[in-house]
């Protein structure tokens, strides 16, 4: 009697399991059953909204279902991905998100809103763009090893200018002080439009800057690029060095941009995104538009981005320390 009563327990064990499984399973297999809402944490015509209205388009056709883009712009991308980590872990929010939401603002502010690693599924990593150390064409400066002569020489009394406080452009300009040894003054700008344009008029003398942002302005003879933060020569500049070859080792910066999802997503629905969006970053069409945004892609799993998201915070933070650096 024992026994049957046992099987019996059992089997509405079992039975229950499956019952409350079934909404979830049902779910995950008709995703997606209504609009996907992506948010991307910056004004719109950046980068990043060029990016995220591209792929928001792509996987409109993909999925079969309407992508609605928001952009929600603030606090270098913390106010939109705050919103998209406390929202419902079900796929129909994802974020654009970048090395500033998720890098740069966790290694560098004391108070964050969110956890960049915990309150997050990563989807994968979309691209990297590399920056670049400009100067203006009256500058003296012909190399990198100048201005860090120059520097040295006079601490202080070189200033760079960068899109913002806490921008991977700023970012760079902090990594250069520590590894080059040379002791650059940060001049902040609202952007990256005026920070080049003062460049350009020889009103600030060097810069950090996106290759996408920069190239008309090298290719016009406007500014001097004396070498790229990335660890590879950039395809758009390849006569200009990257930093490790104009001898600065270890310099590997790159701004980067990413598709996540609220932590607790189910696996199916970020493996399924993950695979749609290396579909569309394959079409030639998509591939184009990213070379003319300097945009470089490698395939990754969500895993692998996991891992680079990872890496991205301790490198920060560990420049944050020693640097001295604060975003609050």
């Amino acid at each position: 009697m024992h026994q049957n009563r046992r099987s019996l327990l059992a089997s509405a064990a079992l039975a229950l399991s499956a019952i409350l499984a079934t909404p979830l399973a049902q779910a995950q297999d008709s995703w997606p059953a209504k609009p996907i809402k992506l948010v991307i944490p910056f004004a719109a015509g950046g980068t990043s909204d060029i990016l995220g209205r591209l792929i928001g388009e792509k996987l409109q056709v993909a999925l079969k279902q309407t992508v609605i883009v928001e952009n929600r712009a603030g606090a270098g991308g913390v106010l939109g991905a705050d919103a998209v980590a406390k929202s419902p872990a079900d796929g129909y929010t994802l974020l654009l998100g970048t090395i500033a939401s998720h890098a740069i603002n966790p290694a560098m502010k004391p108070r964050m809103p969110y956890d960049a690693l915990k309150d997050f599924a990563p989807v994968i990593l979309l691209g990297s763009i590399s920056n670049v150390l400009l100067v203006g064409t009256e500058q003296p400066y012909k190399n990198v090893q100048d201005l860090i002569a120059a520097a040295k020489a006079k601490p202080d009394s070189i200033a760079f200018a960068s899109a913002g406080q806490g921008s991977s452009q700023h970012m760079s300009g902090e990594l250069f002080k520590l590894l080059a040894g040379a002791d650059l003054a940060h001049v902040p700008y609202k952007g990256s439009a005026p920070a080049i344009q003062d460049v350009i008029g020889n009103q600030i003398p060097s810069s950090f800057e996106t290759v996408t942002v920069a190239l008309p302005h090298i290719q016009a003879g406007k500014v001097r690029a004396l070498a790229v933060t990335s660890a590879q020569r950039a395809a758009a500049l390849p006569q200009v060095p990257t930093m490790q070859e104009a001898g600065v080792p270890g310099f590997d910066v790159a701004s980067w941009q990413a598709l996540y999802a609220p932590a607790g997503t189910p696996a199916a629905i970020v493996t399924r995104l993950n695979g749609e969006v290396e579909k569309i970053l394959a079409q030639p069409e998509v591939k184009a538009k990213l070379d003319g945004l300097g945009l470089v892609h490698g395939a990754n799993s969500p895993a692998q981005f996991a891992d680079f998201n990872r890496q991205e915070i301790a490198k920060w933070t560990r420049v944050a320390k020693e640097g001295k650096v604060t975003l609050d």
